[in-house]
């Protein structure tokens, strides 16, 4: 028989069966944090929640998790460029916990093993219009359909994936992995009609027989500005260029290119143009390395891989074969201006990355509906000022990532669903974050970060294989095992194992604890001594 802790076994008139709580002025309470992770996901995910489950061992729960706010995981885990690991506490005891590594991992295996989501929800016998099969407007159309909507979506172009077909780079993103994740969606029953360009979104709204309409038109547009330029000068933009490898015939860009921006875009194309044979790719941009807008790791891929870096420069002037740039400088509140000085670089074409807008004239002359800066104005709701007819990703005001358009369609696909009910969608309340300070960071050391690997810069420069691998199954769960946590209760017993009253209770697994204030003394050796800081101290009732 299992001998009960001394505590428990006391006489009567000892501490245990006197209750000695009532010395107590403060209560040790549990509690759940938001963790930064989840904080800072523009998708919404519960980043922890599924972390817990990977840790496990349960993949397929960890997916269905991750699947209950973004249908696309495995997409994500290519081409996000993680807000949860810049957030993550990890990184400031070592390194952030690879979030995205583990989601790809996850994405995969779910399309290895082939596993589906049910539609389970009743059918409402409603029918929403989405416009757009990217990012936001796929993710709405999953939402909706699990919350029992019909759905029919509608792109102009041949295949689905918006930006992430034809915007993102086969090298990050292979399409078979794109198209799996789309089929799921399609496989759920939304109604995928291609080829078809919606004009006017109220008109289609009421010629159909639409309930709702939510638009999610991508920036396909590459904008221009005024280069002087002579007749044989051969000029293109970036959103074309990318654009066209999902044709047969591919760009013909020539040996030296030469492209003009700062973003990621510019960095895709320069990096495409190298697969393509370009001997002198070099990316043109007018501020320092420290003020451009695409992330240090593109920059540092793009260089390994041979592409090379004009920075300080504005083009000047474009001709046959050659482009003239001016040097700039920084001055004092980091604005480039001209200083004079001229420079001439080899070039068979300038490709423009300077930025993209959405063709908007789906809302032209559609009443309540009011545009401004180029974008489309919509309320907390994504309601635009036309009465059902909502929008969302890169044609609202927000940061253009796949992230956050999916985030867009999750947030439309439930604002949709309430609207139609006639109800209002109350987002949950958002709890305390978990900072840094509450944790017990030693609890954790020496587990270092698994890097997922990375094919050499030599066959990256020639082929356009995948840069980056995923982990495998062993990596994968060695580098969910490293979340901390932060601000959740994850049962490690600490608080039991060293508390001197024995006034923690245990309810089994998955059912964390309970104090008993009966007998706790108020002493916080629990609070201290929890690794996720997940337990708080309160004043005592009076």
């Amino acid at each position: 028989m299992m001998e009960k802790p001394f505590a428990i076994t006391l006489d009567v008139g000892s501490s245990r069966a006197n209750k000695t709580g009532a010395w107590r002025t403060q209560r040790p309470v549990y509690t759940d944090l938001l963790p930064p992770c989840s904080d800072a996901c523009p998708a919404g995910e519960q980043v922890q929640q599924w972390l817990y489950h990977a840790e496990e061992g349960g993949y397929e729960r960890a997916w269905r998790q991750i699947m209950s706010d973004n249908p696309f995981p495995a997409i994500m885990g290519r081409v996000c460029y993680r807000p949860c690991e810049t957030a993550c506490n990890r990184g400031r005891l070592d390194e952030a916990v690879g979030i995205n590594s583990v989601e790809r991992f996850l994405g995969d295996e779910a399309i290895r093993q082939g596993w589906t989501v049910p539609v389970e929800a009743a059918s409402s016998g409603r029918h929403v219009l989405v416009v757009g099969a990217g990012p936001a407007g796929l993710a709405a159309a999953y939402h909706l359909r699990l919350l029992g909507h019909r759905v029919t979506v509608r792109d102009s172009g041949s295949k689905p994936g918006g930006m992430m077909r034809y915007g993102i780079p086969v090298y990050r993103l292979p399409r078979d992995v794109l198209d799996a994740e789309i089929q799921r969606i399609v496989d759920m029953g939304v109604t995928l009609e291609l080829g078809t360009t919606v004009r006017d979104a109220a008109e289609a709204m009421a010629a159909d027989g639409f309930d709702a309409v939510f638009l999610a038109v991508g920036a396909h547009i590459g904008q221009r500005t005024y280069i002087p330029a002579g007749d044989s000068a051969r000029i293109m933009d970036a959103v074309s260029v990318l654009r066209g490898m999902e044709d047969e015939d591919l760009p013909l860009l020539g040996r030296r290119v030469a492209v003009y921006g700062g973003g990621n875009t510019a960095l895709d194309v320069a990096r495409t143009a190298k697969r393509l044979g370009a001997t002198d790719p070099i990316v043109v941009y007018r501020r320092s390395r420290e003020r451009m807008p695409a992330h240090d790791f593109e920059v540092a891929e793009a260089i390994e891989e041979g592409v090379r870096m004009n920075w300080l420069s504005t083009v000047a002037h474009a001709d046959a074969g050659t482009i003239t740039v001016e040097r700039m400088e920084l001055d004092e509140s980091g604005y480039p201006q001209p200083t004079g000085e001229f420079d001439e670089l080899g070039a068979d074409a300038l490709v423009l990355a300077i930025g993209q807008v959405s063709d908007l004239s789906v809302v032209d002359g559609v009443p309540g509906v009011h545009v401004a800066d180029a974008v489309v104005e919509v309320d907390r709701t994504m309601m635009t000022g036309h009465q059902g007819i909502f929008a969302g990703g890169d044609m609202v005001p927000a940061e253009r990532t796949v992230t956050t358009a999916v985030g867009h369609g999750k947030l439309a696909a439930r604002n949709i669903d309430a609207w139609l009910r006639h109800r209002r969608y109350a987002e949950p309340d958002r709890a305390e974050l978990a900072d840094y300070d509450r944790l017990n960071p030693w609890y954790f050391s020496d587990a270092p970060k698994q890097h997922r690997p990375r094919l050499d810069a030599a066959r990256r420069a020639s082929t356009f294989d995948e840069v980056v691998s995923g982990l495998d199954e062993s990596t994968a769960l060695f580098e969910a095992r490293r979340c901390m946590s932060c601000g959740n209760c994850f049962e490690c017993d600490n608080c039991y194992g060293v508390c001197p009253d024995n006034a923690i209770r245990k309810l089994g697994p998955g059912q964390r604890y309970e104090i008993d204030y009966d007998y706790c003394k108020g002493c916080n050796l629990c609070v201290a001594e929890c690794p996720a800081g997940a337990i708080s101290v309160l004043p005592e009732r009076s």
